[in-house]
């Protein structure tokens, strides 16, 4: 199968490397693409210059491939991948023993993959998670907030079969005057539903981390559903 996908950067890239880029991602060392071509060029633009958003064809036939918003995992399989890789303030000890305990019983082998598919931790959406490991958000809250702002999937290559099957197609001009703005909109909008709404919107029976802890709750409990 086919796909056509978009990588936002400040340059044209013509042939994407393995082993290049950032290892602080959210799934580690890979390229990072999106199957929408607006959001690609919010990606690659800044405050004050133009960026581009790269196309691409890939060839997915014969790559395994990780869904991290599939029915078989959980938010929380999405953050323990998160924390991993990211840098997360866990100087309180319920953020610290929150981290432990979710690397221990929520990894998934998303290495073992060709490519990644899940969520992108955007500023805001990685000021959510951080929420919930300090025990102020829970696990619903969490899950309602990855989805403010529309931010959409992100879809990794993360070995050198992906990257083998993939092929440039050209690209177009991100004008920084029109795509920064919507870029900054989309992250204030999220920000703002989630101040006015999801945060201060807690339910009875919400589930939060440090019942996680104390109760041990594993991957298969339905209240993680």
């Amino acid at each position: 199968m086919k796909k056509t996908i978009y990588h936002g950067s400040d340059k044209i890239i013509e042939k994407p490397l393995l082993g290049f880029g950032k290892v602080r991602n959210d799934y580690g060392l890979g390229f990072y693409c999106t199957e929408e071509l607006g959001m690609a060029k919010e990606w690659g633009v800044s405050k004050d210059a133009n960026g581009y958003a790269n196309i691409y064809e890939i060839e997915t036939s014969g790559l395994t491939v990780i869904n991290l918003n599939s029915p078989q995992y959980t938010i929380l399989h999405w953050l323990s991948v998160l924390l991993e890789n990211r840098i997360f303030d866990v100087s309180s000890a319920l953020a610290q023993e929150a981290k432990e305990y979710l690397l221990k019983n929520f990894t998934v082998p998303y290495k073992d993959f060709d490519l990644i598919t899940g969520y992108r931790a955007d500023d805001s959406y990685f000021s959510f998670a951080q929420d919930f490991i300090n025990g102020t958000i829970s696990v619903r809250q969490l899950a309602n907030a990855m989805k403010l702002g529309k931010l959409g999937n992100q879809f990794v290559l993360k070995s050198q079969k992906a990257f083998d099957a993939l092929k440039f197609k050209g690209y177009e001009v991100a004008e920084y005057s029109e795509w920064f703005s919507k870029k900054d909109l989309r992250d204030k909008n999220a920000r703002r539903q989630y101040f006015d709404v999801e945060k201060n919107k807690r339910q009875r029976g919400d589930l939060y981390i440090i019942q996680i802890l104390d109760e041990e709750v594993k991957a298969d409990d339905s209240r993680l559903r």
